[in-house]
């Protein structure tokens, strides 16, 4: 099965905010590597090979890091660096870009995606999201998609007391193909969540997705035009199925979360592991 992969990155990151004024988001580091490198890692590690990612012009950088450096290349081919050459070597994927001109919500960016799309089931992701774990999480929601042929939400359990309001939250069933999902609310206010699952920045498009959302969007009619109610008529229509992932989700869409997750990295590698655990000691806290 050709399954693609596209990556949502043109928002303004307005929590980063002064440094998100010129430096993308999705390059913020995560070691010594952006997170939107983990993303395309992710994808590479579920056997897809071609990528699209919707961005803005503000976000050139994004095109550049993906690019061939052929000066760096050049200078580290005569050293005969090879490793550093490895390093800077574009991914092993076709990688396009759609620039997305107004930020008019993200039904609207995933409808640039439509032609890309080309009819094949596609994994949305959100650079925010980052997976850590031994099975890539676009390939677990590849599974659910053929084991039940519809679209497919990567879902967590929140439990209570924790604010769930900033995020889509899914009401589920039990069915014998799986988890289905009867209802998807966006930002639910606090005491009227479905449940306490939400849906985390990873979705399995099945091509029906750009169809429901193209209507829809044709009967817009002002502000964002966000994807969940898509979601939602699918859902309805018994064409929703939820994933419960395993691994690790770090959520760096804030700076709380991105400090957190940038320990989480800096904890499983094995190379600075041992010396910034003992420094994390030393600190008394």
């Amino acid at each position: 099965m050709n399954v693609k992969g596209i990556i949502l990155a043109a928002g303004y990151g307005t929590r980063f905010l002064p440094l998100t004024k010129t430096v993308p988001k999705e390059l913020l580091p995560m070691g010594t590597r952006p997170s939107i490198h983990y993303i395309v890692e992710e994808y590479l590690k579920s056997g897809i090979r071609e990528i699209l990612i919707v961005n803005s012009r503000r976000k050139k950088a994004i095109e550049d890091y993906f690019d061939i450096e052929a000066e760096l290349d050049s200078v580290f081919a005569r050293e005969g660096k090879e490793r550093h050459r490895e390093l800077i070597a574009p991914p092993d994927a076709r990688i396009y870009f759609a620039r997305q001109p107004e930020m008019k919500g993200t039904g609207a960016a995933i409808l640039l995606a439509r032609e890309f799309a080309a009819g094949c089931p596609s994994v949305l992701a959100f650079p925010d999201d980052i997976h850590m774990g031994e099975a890539p999480l676009a390939g677990q929601l590849i599974d659910v998609h053929q084991q039940t042929g519809g679209s497919v939400l990567a879902l967590e359990h929140i439990p209570e007391p924790e604010d769930i309001s900033r995020y889509g939250v899914a009401a589920v069933t039990d069915d014998p193909l799986g988890t289905r999902v009867t209802g998807i609310i966006e930002k639910p206010a606090t005491g009227t969540e479905p449940s306490r699952y939400i849906s985390v920045g990873r979705y399995l498009l099945a091509p029906e997705v750009f169809d429901v959302l193209a209507r829809q969007y044709t009967e817009h009619t002002s502000g964002e035009f966000n994807m969940t109610g898509g979601f939602d008529e699918l859902a309805h229509a018994g064409r929703l199925w939820g994933c419960f992932f395993s691994g690790e989700r770090l959520d760096t869409g804030e700076p709380l979360g991105y400090y957190q997750a940038a320990v989480r990295f800096m904890l499983a590698d094995p190379t600075y592991r041992e010396p910034f655990a003992a420094f994390l000691r030393g600190l008394n806290l």
